[in-house]
């Protein structure tokens, strides 16, 4: 029997246990939401990481909760969260250019709707981004957004709303409507 004791007294030694059972019954799946960000071999390191982060917060999950809903949202904040690192934001820029995940469906000779991509994402408040990472991307309905935020569906819809405010209002070259 494995024990931490330096993790508190609410540590269940079967934890260890219920991480390798998670690993080996969800890695392939963390993998394939981590290709949707990173090449193939760093997904493969980011999926370590997810487990690592999930071997560290396994006591906050609720088991009324589903393991993939909790994985899910634990992979594509710490996904995302990576690619918000400056340093390793120009990093990407770098080796990929235009492979970036949120830009992969636009054309190449549609310079101006990439850059104006690179640039709204990356003025985007993170509830927002994750919002529209999980509508646009994965095609989940506001419902399954909303579980997995903790959140109503109308406060998903509304997030879609102001992301669509926001982007509407980022692509007029001048404001058309004032806010009342």
């Amino acid at each position: 029997m494995r024990s931490k004791s330096h993790r508190g007294s609410n540590h269940n030694p079967s934890q260890q246990t219920d991480v390798g059972r998670l690993y080996a019954e969800h890695s392939a799946r963390v993998l394939r939401w981590t290709l949707r960000f990173f090449p193939r071999d760093e997904a493969e390191e980011v999926v370590h990481e997810v487990f690592v982060k999930v071997l560290e917060r396994i006591e906050g999950f609720r088991n009324d909760a589903s393991p993939s809903t909790w994985l899910y949202r634990m992979t594509v904040n710490h996904c995302l969260n990576r690619l918000r690192n400056a340093s390793r934001r120009a990093e990407l820029w770098r080796e990929q250019g235009d492979a970036s995940p949120w830009v992969a469906q636009v054309t190449q000779a549609d310079q101006d709707t990439r850059t104006f991509l690179q640039q709204f994402w990356r003025q985007l408040e993170p509830d927002l981004v994750a919002v529209a990472f999980h509508y646009f991307v994965d095609g989940m309905t506001h419902a399954e957004i909303a579980r997995i935020h903790g959140c109503s569906p109308r406060t998903v819809g509304n997030r879609i709303d102001r992301l669509r405010e926001l982007a509407h209002r980022a692509a007029s070259p001048t404001p058309k409507e004032s806010r009342a």
